[in-house]
C-alpha cells in the first residue's frame, strides 16, 4: 500500500489534506478558451475521470472539489471509482446557489442545494460569485447567510463558504455563522488574490476554522515544486490545499512535491528533460 496522504478534519469529517481540484477537469484554465477547449476535448466521458481519481485515491487523496451540478460525467465516475476501489470519495460542492431575496430566490436556492445532497457532496460551500452578493462591508455582515447555511444543514451537509473575497472569513468568523469551513485563493504570486499575500496569510492563519486553499500554482503560472512548497509551508496543520492536475502522471508529481514539503525534504523527481541535457548545471545527470 502507498504511503497516504495526511488528513485533517471539518466538522467531524475526515477529508484527506490535499483536496483534487477540478478546474483542470472541467474545463476552467484560467489561461485561454483554447486551453479551456483542450481539457474538455480530453475529458469528454465519465471513462476518462477515472485513472486520475484512482491515482489520488491511491495515495489516500481521497477529498474532491467542485461545482458537481456541471459534470454528470465526473459525478458518475466517482461513484464508480468508488465503487472498483472500495474506498469513499468525498466531495465538497460548490453549487450555484441563488441568492435573490425572494419567495422563488428561497425556493431555487433549496432546490439546488438539495440536488447538492442528492449527488452525495458532505460538505456544501455557496459558491463565491453567489456568495459575495451577500457581503456587506458597512455592517461587516453577510446578510441572510444563516438561511443559506439552514438550508445545508436540513439537507444533512456540512455548511462552508467559497471566499474569494477574503473579508467572508473575517466576517464569518466575527459573526459567528455556521460556516465550519472556508475556500480561499493562496498561492506565491498573489494571483486573483484581493488584497497582499501576507495579508490572506495573516488571514488563514487567524481563521477559526480550517481553510481549503485554492490556486497554489497560479493556474500553472508558477511550477508544481515553487507553488505547493510555499503554501504547504505557510497554511496551518489544520488547512488544506486543493491541486488541480490535467493527468494521472502530473497528479502523481504533486502528491510528491507535497508530501516533500509535508516531511521537510526535497521531493523525488525525474529531472526535466532538455536538448542537452549533460551540463554542468544540472547537476551530475543521474
Amino acid at each position: 500500500m502507498l504511503k497516504q496522504f495526511p488528513r485533517t478534519e471539518v466538522d467531524g469529517i475526515s477529508l484527506s489534506r490535499m483536496i483534487i481540484g477540478t478546474n483542470w477537469l472541467l474545463g476552467w484554465s484560467h489561461t485561454s478558451v483554447s486551453a479551456d477547449e483542450m481539457i474538455k476535448q480530453r475529458y469528454d466521458s465519465c471513462e476518462k475521470f477515472k485513472p486520475i481519481l484512482e491515482t489520488y485515491l491511491a495515495h489516500g487523496v481521497d477529498t474532491i472539489m467542485a461545482p458537481f451540478e456541471a459534470s454528470p460525467d465526473l459525478v458518475r465516475a466517482i461513484k464508480e471509482t468508488e465503487q472498483k476501489c472500495g474506498r469513499e470519495i468525498i466531495m465538497v460542492d460548490t453549487p450555484w446557489v441563488e441568492t435573490e431575496d425572494s419567495a422563488e430566490g428561497r425556493r431555487k436556492a433549496e432546490a439546488t442545494i438539495k440536488a447538492s445532497a442528492e449527488r452525495g457532496a458532505k460538505i456544501c460551500l455557496i459558491h463565491h460569485a453567489f456568495a459575495e452578493r451577500l457581503v456587506n462591508k458597512g455592517l461587516g455582515q453577510i446578510v441572510r447567510l444563516d438561511d443559506y447555511t439552514k438550508m445545508i444543514r436540513d439537507a444533512g451537509m456540512v455548511p462552508g463558504l467559497s471566499a474569494h473575497m477574503p473579508e467572508l472569513i473575517v466576517y464569518s468568523d466575527q459573526n459567528g455563522y455556521d460556516v465550519q469551513t472556508y475556500i480561499q485563493i493562496f498561492n506565491c504570486m498573489g494571483f486573483l488574490m484581493q488584497v497582499e499575500i501576507e495579508t490572506v496569510a495573516s488571514i488563514i492563519q487567524n481563521a477559526k476554522k480550517p481553510v481549503m486553499t485554492i490556486k497554489p500554482m497560479a493556474a500553472g503560472r508558477v511550477s508544481p515544486f515553487v507553488g505547493l512548497t510555499f503554501n504547504w509551508n505557510v497554511i496551518r496543520p489544520q488547512d488544506m490545499i486543493t491541486v488541480g492536475a490535467f493527468t494521472a502522471d502530473e497528479a502523481e508529481e504533486d502528491i510528491e512535491i507535497s508530501m516533500a514539503a509535508i516531511e521537510h525534504r526535497f521531493p523525488d523527481l525525474e529531472k526535466r528533460s532538455s536538448p542537452v541535457q549533460d551540463q554542468a548545471a544540472f547537476g551530475d545527470g543521474k
